[in-house]
């Protein structure tokens, strides 16, 4: 077939960007040439997030710009794949006509098909819970991702049903990929240039798989990912408090490449507000965790979400959650008023004033980033080990991360993409450090 070119447009999570990798790793067999020309491309795909407020909408307004664009141009194949497409399904091609194919996230396999098909005109949706046969299929082509920090899906799906979300719902059930098909692509990356490995799941320390009649969980592929020579870092998100099992809290303890860092929503620091979410733990779960990973390594910080404003928070709620803010100074948070999603729980219950929801919102994002801020300031005059990923486009600067995923910008040259090296932080803000190669110390 002749080369015909393509591009996506990612919204969302680690995971829809390790999704958006694969995709493209197949449809290159049909030809496929990867854009990052939107404007002039064969087959258009838009890879959708349904976790963000008003995530159909966005939707169908990218589709807008996107006929705009190719107005006096021959029409791309317009391909919606994701979360939102497996929520809307058939809708949306009813709706908007520009619409080509529907995909959902379990489905990717199949768009090889779907879109040779289409080649006759058919227009069509493909939603149907296939995760077994999806992750068959991109078992066999190779992972061709070449950054230095790469994702690696191990687990997808989610049993918790939060009644705020909807990825049980987009995602379906949990499933864990087998053992040894996760090492394998693991071992691509890193002979693609990997020096670090994010594992990815939506509860991913759930992950759970038996073969050869042993059970492996995400603490077996830490120790195995830690036996790689090349590989310098090791990360997973995200994660439930209810499955931070004794043997991932002791990977803390016994891996060397196991980042000191972890992102473990709670959603809130009110018991009652975790039992009306059916979060399946409450804040003394939770503050068992933090104190016994401190008591492995005082060094280990937390970052979490939080939904201000569930319908039934009462001022204490918010207190309870500010004050345990202000216990675990968490570095790096997302937190969002509560959105409600169509066909969760929590869609139907009544909502708080949104002007109060605001409020409060404010005022604990003011004291997030103020967490933020300290953390980065304490770093300032200090030397710390940087993964560097890139060169920054237009700029004559390294862009990486220290092992607290905070990004490190600073002077060099490209021979250190790759490498671990010691950098002077002189200055931040709230998101970044900035500093100086640091020439006088042997990079990590």
């Amino acid at each position: 077939m002749k080369s015909k070119k393509l591009f996506i447009k990612t919204f969302g999570c680690q995971m829809n960007e390790y999704d958006s990798n694969r995709i493209y790793d197949s449809v290159s067999k049909l030809g496929f040439v990867k854009t990052n020309n939107q404007s002039n491309a064969d087959c258009y795909i838009l890879n959708t997030c349904h976790i963000r407020d008003k995530a159909k909408e966005k939707v169908y307004h990218e589709i807008g710009r996107v006929k705009k664009l190719y107005r006096d141009k021959k029409k791309p194949i317009m391909v919606v794949a994701g979360c939102v497409a497996q929520a809307e399904n058939e809708e949306m091609v009813k709706r908007e006509p520009y619409i080509d194919i529907v995909l959902g996230p379990q489905s990717y396999h199949k768009v090889n098909d779907l879109l040779k098909k289409h080649m006759v005109n058919l227009k069509q949706e493909e939603t149907e819970f296939d995760t077994i046969s999806k992750f068959g299929y991109f078992d066999q082509i190779k992972n061709n991702d070449n950054k230095v920090s790469a994702f690696l899906t191990i687990q997808e799906g989610c049993d918790k049903f939060c009644h705020f979300c909807v990825v049980p719902y987009t995602r379906g059930p949990e499933y864990s990929r087998p053992f040894s098909k996760i090492i394998s692509e693991a071992e691509q990356l890193i002979e693609n240039g990997a020096k670090e490995i994010t594992l990815l799941g939506q509860n991913v320390n759930a992950y759970s798989h038996t073969e050869d009649s042993k059970e492996f969980r995400i603490s077996n592929l830490i120790n195995r990912l830690e036996k790689f020579s090349e590989l310098e870092r090791i990360r997973y998100t995200t994660s439930h408090p209810k499955d931070m099992t004794d043997d991932l809290i002791d990977c803390y303890s016994s891996s060397h490449k196991l980042m000191p860092f972890v992102h473990l929503p709670i959603q809130s620091g009110s018991n009652k507000m975790l039992e009306l979410m059916n979060r399946k733990h409450n804040v003394d779960d939770y503050l068992r965790i933090y104190e016994r990973l401190k008591k492995i390594n005082k060094e280990i910080e937390f970052s979490s979400d939080f939904i201000i404003g569930y319908p039934g928070e009462s001022q204490k709620d918010f207190e309870d959650t500010f004050d345990l803010i202000k216990k675990i100074r968490f570095i790096n948070s997302f937190s969002f008023i509560f959105s409600p999603r169509p066909g969760t729980k929590a869609s139907t219950l009544e909502m708080i004033d949104k002007n109060l929801a605001k409020e409060r919102l404010t005022l604990i994002q003011e004291e997030l980033f103020n967490n933020q801020k300290d953390k980065n300031k304490s770093l300032e005059n200090s030397i710390v080990d940087v993964l560097v990923e890139n060169k920054m486009e237009k700029q004559n600067k390294l862009f990486g991360r220290n092992k607290y995923i905070s990004p490190v910008i600073f002077d060099g040259d490209e021979s250190h993409i790759g490498k671990v090296v010691k950098v002077k932080i002189q200055n931040s803000n709230q998101n970044t450090l900035f500093g100086l190669l640091d020439k006088k110390m042997k990079a990590a």
